[in-house]
């Protein structure tokens, strides 16, 4: 974090386009954006374990420590088995008791799933239980306006969670910025 080094590297093919990452139990979960395949591999070096399908697009994953979270861009929230990735339940996602799509990068964040919305500049707070939005954080004026970048598709994009140092990073497609955040 200190100088932005990239200490280790695996590349997909390019016919793939690598959305959500998750990491459990020694293994690395990557989804792919229209595949319709996940590939698995090993957390210490990369090298690869193996697949899985599933319906829909990938679009975000993380874990609650036991099963995998993932998102699809509607207002779905699928639940996972990591050992043989079935669907294990789901949770509609509602904000003000209308449903809330556009899900997209997920963070499970002491007991909740934080969630970015596609081309919104909010993450979304949300109850893995209910599916009910329990608040939103506002990045709008994270970004300087004057960055150079196209409010289409240079979005908010990216959340990581220190766990072990409580700190919250932030950053988007094609940002010049990680950011390191601080809720009241």
């Amino acid at each position: 974090l200190e100088d932005g080094e990239i200490l280790r590297r695996r590349d997909l093919p390019t016919v793939y386009f690598g959305e959500g990452l998750a990491a459990l139990n020694g293994k690395l979960y990557n989804l792919t954006w229209r595949n319709h395949i996940g590939f698995i591999f090993k957390l210490e070096d990369f090298s690869p374990l193996g697949g899985f399908s599933y319906p829909g697009e990938g679009w975000g994953l993380t874990t609650d420590g036991r099963r995998l979270i993932m998102s699809d861009g509607t207002d779905q929230i699928r639940f996972l088995d990591p050992d043989t990735l079935a669907e294990t339940g789901r949770i509609s996602v509602t904000a003000d008791g209308r449903p809330l799509d556009q899900i997209n990068e997920l963070e499970w964040i002491d007991g909740e799933v934080f969630a970015n919305l596609w081309q919104d500049n909010r993450i979304a707070r949300i109850d893995p239980e209910t599916g009910v939005v329990k608040a939103f954080i506002d990045l709008t004026d994270l970004v300087p306006k004057d960055a150079g970048l196209d409010p289409n598709d240079d979005v908010l994009n990216g959340i990581a969670w220190d766990a072990a140092g409580k700190r919250l990073f932030v950053t988007g497609k094609r940002w010049p910025q990680l950011y390191e955040i601080r809720l009241r």
